[in-house]
């Protein structure tokens, strides 16, 4: 390879010095153009041509989900260098289909209610003197204090659906359908003030899912994380499966990232349900663990994997019991301290539909 020249079609780590002052390589988010120099060559690997040739059609499936088998060489490259939301500067992570003209562009200027994009300041205040939204489109169907969540069907409000995608894409490395939004709705969580309803987060999933999973993209925008937004986020959408009296699971299989923050939920959610059972006669408190999917909406899949990452489930005098230790209630306690976001189900105004007697959604 010579100097100056980038070979397509391998991935090279990419040395950066921290604030500390020491190397460290970079995987794929915040995806940059770099000199020779800032590459290493020792571990680059050609790619493999797939076998027939063809270019496989992309999956129509959510940000956790960890299979890349359809990423592509443009995808690769983060393209968006700033986006102005609102009264925020987001740096994006990750490539994100928005008009190639658009991408050479210093900042990408967008409307923080619509979500309609623009190439200057000016043609942004432009727009904003001609559109009326002040809140996401679709029914409010959930407001406890400042925190509102809209419903958003993908087929009737085309335009913002795909908007919202373009814009999550810059901060999920993944596949997803950007433009087909009809089999999906959306679940945008909101953060109001006299100015408006300010975007925080969403989720989307699919109206009528044969997996039963309950979310297929989830999202906290840069400018919210750290801040509990996200696994307020994943308590919403249970919430939503209890109204609609089933268990859920989000999109499998989920990435590393997806991993944690779903086991942080589903541990907390466990063990607040273990840790309230209350003793009967004498006898230890029981309950088992379809008991345990039905109260949460977990699936149950999921309450077994936690129960055996959380180590509980032990075998004594022929049967299975769970163990709490001291150690798991002590930093449950701690953890649940520092949870102070939680959803109110007596907020929520939400009446499942039957998609499949709706024809095409």
């Amino acid at each position: 390879m010579a100097e100056g020249e980038v070979s397509e079609g391998c991935r090279l780590p990419v040395l950066r010095r921290n604030q500390d002052n020491e190397d460290e390589w970079l995987n794929k988010r915040l995806d940059e153009w770099v000199t020779h120099d800032r590459l290493d060559l020792k571990r680059v690997q050609d790619s493999q041509d797939s076998s027939d040739g063809a270019p496989s059609a992309p999956r129509m499936t959510g940000s956790l989900v960890s299979d890349r088998s359809h990423d592509d060489i443009v995808t690769r490259m983060k393209n968006i260098e700033c986006i102005e939301l609102g009264r925020h500067r987001l740096k994006p992570w990750y490539f994100s289909p928005y008009p190639q003209e658009l991408t050479g562009l210093p900042v990408l200027y967008l409307c923080e209610f619509c979500l309609k994009y623009g190439h200057s300041l000016r043609c942004l205040q432009r727009h904003l003197t001609k559109c009326d939204l002040r809140h996401p489109p679709g029914n409010e169907i959930y407001r406890k204090g400042t925190i509102s969540f809209f419903e958003i069907d993908g087929r009737k409000n085309k335009s913002y659906s795909q908007n919202l995608c373009l814009l999550a894409k810059c901060f999920l490395d993944h596949k997803t359908l950007y433009y087909d939004t009809d089999p999906f709705l959306f679940y945008v969580m909101t953060e109001y003030d006299c100015k408006g309803f300010h975007i925080v987060g969403y989720f989307s999933k699919e109206k009528e899912s044969t997996e039963d999973y309950n979310v297929a993209c989830i999202l906290t925008l840069p400018p919210y994380q750290r801040r509990g937004y996200g696994k307020l986020l994943i308590e919403f959408s249970y919430e939503l499966s209890k109204v609609e009296g089933k268990t859920g699971t989000p999109e499998k299989p989920l990435s590393d990232l997806g991993l944690l923050s779903y086991r942080s939920y589903w541990s907390q959610t466990i063990l607040e349900i273990l840790m309230g059972l209350k003793a009967e006669a004498g006898e230890r408190p029981q309950i088992t663990i379809n008991e345990i999917s039905e109260i949460t909406s977990i699936k149950k899949e999921d309450v077994i994997s936690t129960l055996q990452y959380l180590n509980l489930i032990n075998y004594y005098k022929g049967q299975y019991i769970l163990t709490l230790s001291e150690d798991i209630v002590e930093g449950h306690e701690r953890a649940m301290l520092k949870r102070l976001l939680r959803i109110d189900a007596k907020c929520l105004h939400f009446t499942p539909k039957d998609w499949s007697k709706r024809g095409k959604w």
